[in-house]
Formats: C-alpha cells, structure tokens, sequence
C-alpha cells in the first residue's frame, strides 16, 4: 500500500477560504480516486495560512483489473458491423469474441479485460485536474502556471512512496523540497514522507494541524489573561480567523490608554476585532478592562516588547480617531443630521434613505395598536433610526451603526425606549442574534425590514437561487422570528399590502403588489426557519395553503397537524383522504365536471353512505368550532372519528357503479359527492394534498 503526500506552498491564502479550501480538497480527491479504483483507506487534508496538503494512505500501488463483457452484432452479420464492433472493443479478430444463443438469437459477445495501471502513473493527472479545476470563491492568474489559483504557488511537494510524482503543473517546482515559517526558518528542507513532513514542518516553527493551532492559541490567551487577572471576551469566530493567519501562534498582552476606556465598550471591541484582530478583556465585573491580546506570528528576541508596542501604537492611532468621532459627533443632535438623509439613495429605484424612513415611520405607526407600542415613541424612533448614518463614528465603523444611533439618543436627551428602538431596529441579524421584545424595538424592526422586502420585491429585485444582493433572505427571517419570539398576532398579508399601499400614497414607482410573492416567499423561509426544529416543511405548505398568513396561528395549527399524523388514526386518515381525492379527481377528469356539490341523501342506499354522511357533517362542525377557537388539538380530534366510518365505506360501497342507466349515473355521482366531502372536510385543517408520506 502506498502513501501519497501533496503540497502546495503559496502565498497567504485569506482564513475565511482556508477551511472550505481544506475540505474541498479532500472531498475532490475521495471522488477522483473513487473513479480510478485507487481508495484510500485514510485520506485527510490540512491548512495554514501559506500551503494546503492532502495526505492519502493506503493506496493500492496498481488499480485493479476490470473485466467488461459487451454485445455485438448478429452472427452472420455484415463484415462491415463486425470491423466497426471488433474495433470498438479494441480487438483484431473475432478469435477473442464468443457466440451465444438469445432469445432474438445468436450474437458476438466480446469478454474485455484490462489490467490495472499502475498508481504512479495515473496520480499525475488526477492531481493535475484537481488542482487546475479547484472552486476558490476568488482566484487570480501568475506567470509561473496554466491555470487560476487563489494566491501564487512558490512550490509543490507531490511524493508517492518516498518517491516524487511526475506532475506538471507548468513552471512551478515540483518536488520533495519545501519551506518553513516565513520569518522563523528561512531554509529549505526535503522529506520523504509525512512524518518526515510534519516532524521537519514543526522543527521549522509550522503547526501544520488547524485544530492544534486553535487549541494552542485558546490555551495561550486563557493564561496570558489569568496571568493578567482578567477574563477573555469570548469570541469564537475570531479565534478561527486568528488560527487562519498564524502558523506558528504566539500570544501577547497589551494595554489600552486609560484615556480611551471612556469610548463605548461597542467602540473599542470593534476597533480592536475588526482592524487589528485583538481580543478584549473583560474585569471582574464583566466590564471591558483596559487590556487586549494578540496573537503573533513570530517568537521574538525580545519576548514581544517591541511587537506589543508597535500594536500599542496602531491601536491608539485608532482610538484615537474614534475618540474624535465621538466628541464631535454629540456636538450635533441626531434630530438635525435627519434632513442629510435626502442625500444617502437607499436604492436608485427605491429613493433616498430619507424616503425610506418616512415610509418606515407610517408602517410601524400602523403596527403600534397591534404590538401596543406607544405611538409617540415609536414615531420618534424611526424618526431618528437612520441619523447616525452621517455621523462620523458610523462611517469609520459601518457595523456600529444603530449602536451609536442608542448613544447619540440618549446624550440628545432621547426617552430610552427610543434609544433602544434605535440600537435594536436592525436585529435579528442571524440565527445567534438576540431578536428585540420591548415594543417599540419589535415594531420599529418589523416595519424596517418589511419596508426594505416590499420595496424590492416590488421593483422585482428578488433573491435568485444563490445571488441575495440585498440580504432579503435574513430579512424575511428576521420578521419571522420577531413574530414568533414575541407571539405577534399579526396579518402578513395585510402588512405587505399596507407597505405597498403607503408607497404609493407617497408618490413612488410603485411597481407590483408584492403581497402573493411575498407571502409565497415567507413560506420557503418558514421552513427554513423551522427546519432545525424538527417541523417538516410539507406540514408548514400544508397550513399555508389554506391562505393562512398569522405565524403564530400557523405554528399551533403546524404542531397539532403533526401530532395527528403520527398517530394510527391519522396516518390511516391520510391514506383514506388520499383514495377519496383521487377516485374524485380520477372521475372528474374523465367526467369533465366537479363532483363537489353537497350529496342527495335520499339517494343513499346503503347503512355504510349514511353513517359516512352522518359522521362527515358532526365532523365538519366540530372541526370548524374548534378551529373558530384556536384549539387545533380538537380539531384534529374531530376528524379522528372519520376512521372507521371512512374504512366501513371502502370496504362495502362500490363508487362507480355498474351500469348506464339515468338511476346507475345518478347513484355514482352521488357517491362520488359522497366522497368529495372527505376531501373538502380534512382540507378545512391543512391542505392534505402537500402532505407527503
């Protein structure tokens, strides 16, 4: 069995495609090698900021030979069809090919067997088309290869058994050299194996491994700020970046100027995350401390001194920026920075951020009564939700902007409520933001991200299989959650329509209604948005066939269709639900017309039609006045007794009765009636037909 050992060397590879990178490598390769019969019993990739590496153990050292029989033309055939036959299966004569008898009679038949190449031959060009079809998100040309990659590639180890592989790959070296840290160990070294590799690769200060280097960075900040007496500010995501930008990590402390600590906590976190990657720290009280660390990329002489000042310095170049923005931006009042709104376009079709807050402004006041939000507040919030886009501090830092919208309020003297509102109108961001539940904030949020789906579903910008430019996805889902969080009892369709109504009160390009789109939008995010719950997404269609657009509502009438369907009477219902509808449908489409009106009960006939008829309307009733009062568990109860009758009518009543006379005729479409109103009941629930099972 062989050992193969692929790296490419490059310049830094961006951490946020290192892990796709990794794994997208070693799927390639698992369906590569499948195809050429060469599987590995291990096949693992690895990541560092600067080269991607596939090792793949167990490789047979020769593909296995294949045996494949193929038919050819008739005996006696002519010459011609058996030349084009022999030549197809690569054979000379028909010395090799066998005569056998069928059942349309007797034929060639020519048994092919290959033996297997031998594995060193046949990597190259495997490895070859990985490498030159590879899906980075973005990649660029260099002079030294054929084809595309994300950053330049200095070298490639490519080794098979001690051995290296014959892989062109253009004017890059390919060999069983390599390099170490850029900085720490500037020579070359050769291995023979991964061993040789990951033992030579760590003596040369690389951790080739991302997980250890996670781990190593995770263990080095929790003592560096044990050390220090205070606590790390969690934050996952930044340590996976981080572990994508170093491959030999080493932690450091540094200290923030007392002057700044006065900043916003949001101020200081996001300077230090989002430019300079630092991780903050936290006192004893859960308040920032003045103190950040940082992860090098290098073990200096002096134990870091001059690393940590010179990020000193960066950093209090920056907060020294944000401490300006921040004096000078209370200098103005939010309420006065409201008319440069007219400046900002929210979108060429949709009109200026300002046009956008006055629509925001009717739409959650029309929310109000319902969520009992005070209007005056609300009004004020998205008044003002906007204002802090021409502020200084939210043009340094975009991300900050409503969390300094929340500061600028309350130094302006703004009722905290509305601050919030301000600070909260945005959210939810994801599945892992906080969702808003004070009133004012849930209504200003909803209003905000229903403006922004309305208006572009109304222009026809609406997200295309991948392609989201506007982010309406996580808008949608955003409105979802808003509402299911807080229990909202709220008309979807009457919130699309009143945005577009308010719209076009305004004078805009109103574009189409975009209330069906959207309602048929919020349907597939639904189920998105329930998935993880374990709610199936045919019981989620099911509901909202019935034009049903309260979430609340939809979710209680969700959860006890599902209850139903997992007992024995409702699977056996559906299975019933599912012959009536399609015997109807079967003989509606033969009859060319509707069989749906209300059956004659003078032509019923038998015991097994009237105790149906009978169980179906007390069914009907009592379905519908639970239903009436929200108790979707009766509901279902009710139905429930539909079982037996249902099954005693299959088994003892024929619907389509023999026979062609006027009374035959008249007594099939009368059970065909009959039928249609096991369908017409059950649908009165859920839409049984998008049930699937």
């Amino acid at each position: 069995m062989a050992e193969l050992l692929l790296e490419l060397l490059t310049e830094e590879i961006p951490a946020r495609m290192q892990g796709i990178a990794a794994e997208e490598l070693r799927r390639l390769a698992e369906v590569a090698f499948d195809e050429a019969h060469l599987r590995a019993s291990r096949l693992v990739s690895f990541v560092t900021p600067r080269r991607l590496t596939l090792l793949a153990e167990g490789l047979p050292a020769t593909q296995p030979g294949s045996k494949e029989e193929r038919r050819g033309p008739r005996v006696g055939a002519p010459e011609a069809a058996v030349q084009g036959f022999l030549k197809s299966a690569g054979l000379s004569s028909l010395d090799r090919c066998e005569k056998r008898a069928t059942d349309k009679g007797e034929f060639y038949f020519a048994v092919i067997e290959r033996a297997g190449q031998v594995t060193a031959e046949i990597l190259p060009g495997i490895l070859r088309a990985i490498i030159e079809s590879f899906p980075w998100p973005k990649s660029m040309r260099f002079p030294a290869a054929p084809f595309r990659w994300v950053r330049p590639i200095e070298s490639v180890l490519a080794i098979l058994d001690n051995r290296v592989l014959k892989l062109d790959l253009g004017d890059i070296p390919v060999g069983m050299t390599t390099r170490g840290h850029r900085f720490l160990s500037k020579a070359h070294f050769s291995v023979r194996n991964f061993a040789d590799y990951r033992k030579e690769l760590r003596d040369f200060h690389v951790v080739l491994d991302a997980a250890e280097r996670r781990h190593m960075i995770a263990e080095g900040l929790a003592g560096a700020a044990a050390k220090a007496g205070v606590k790390i500010k969690e934050d996952a995501a930044l340590l996976d970046e981080v572990t994508g930008l170093v491959e030999w990590p080493v932690v450091m402390m540094g200290k923030i100027e007392p002057d700044f600590m006065a900043l916003p906590a949001e101020v200081l976190t996001t300077s230090m995350r989002a430019h300079q990657k630092y991780f903050a720290c936290l006192d004893a009280k859960g308040a920032l401390a003045p103190r950040f660390l940082l992860v090098a990329n290098m073990i200096a002489e002096d134990g870091g001194t001059a690393i940590i000042a010179g990020n000193e310095r960066v950093l209090r170049a920056r907060l020294s920026d944000a401490k300006f923005f921040w004096d000078q931006d209370r200098k103005t009042t939010l309420e006065s920075r409201v008319p440069k709104l007219k400046e900002r376009v929210f979108h060429a079709k949709l009109g200026s951020v300002l046009e956008k807050v006055e629509r925001v402004e009717k739409l959650a006041a029309a929310l109000a009564p319902s969520l009992k939000a005070d209007p005056q507040k609300l009004r004020r919030a998205a008044r003002l939700a906007k204002a802090d886009l021409s502020t200084g501090m939210v043009g340094e830092f975009p991300e900050l902007q409503g969390v300094m919208g929340r500061y600028y309020a309350l130094h302006d003297g703004e009722a905290k409520e509305v601050a919030e509102a301000i600070a909260e109108h945005y959210s939810p961001l994801g599945p892992s933001d906080r969702c808003p539940s004070a009133p004012v904030s849930v209504a200003l949020a909803l209003a905000d991200k229903i403006d922004t789906l309305a208006g572009f579903f109304a222009i026809g910008e609406t997200p295309t299989g991948s392609r989201d430019p506007y982010a309406l996805r996580r808008a949608a889902l955003g409105v979802i959650r808003l509402i299911l969080e807080n229990r909202l009892r709220l008309s979807l369709r009457e919130i699309f329509h009143g945005a577009h109504v308010i719209r076009a009160e305004d004078g805009a390009a109103l574009g189409a209604d975009p209330t069906g789109p959207l309602l048929d939008f919020f349907a597939d995010r639904l189920k998105v948005a329930l998935r993880d719950e374990g709610v199936r997404h045919d019981l989620i269609a099911a509901v909202f066939a019935l034009g049903e657009d309260d979430l609340v509502r939809l979710r209680k009438r969700v959860d006890a269709l599902g209850f139903f369907l997992q007992s024995e009477d409702g699977a056996n219902l559906l299975i019933a639900y599912r012959r009536a509808a399609n015997i109807v449908r079967i003989e509606e489409d033969k009859d060319k017309a509707r069989h749906d009106a209300a059956p004659d009960r003078d032509l019923f006939q038998l015991e097994e039609e009237r105790a149906l008829d009978r169980r179906l309307r007390d069914a009907t009733a009592r379905s519908q006045e639970a239903l009436m009062g929200e108790d979707f568990a009766g509901a279902m109860a009710a139905l429930a007794v539909l079982r037996a009758p249902v099954d005693e009518f299959f088994n003892r009543v024929t619907v389509n009765v023999p026979g062609n006379s006027e009374e035959s005729r008249a007594l099939r479409v009368n059970r065909l009636r009959l039928l249609s109103q096991i369908r017409d009941t059950l649908n009165r629930v859920a839409d049984f037909s998008q049930i699937e099972g």
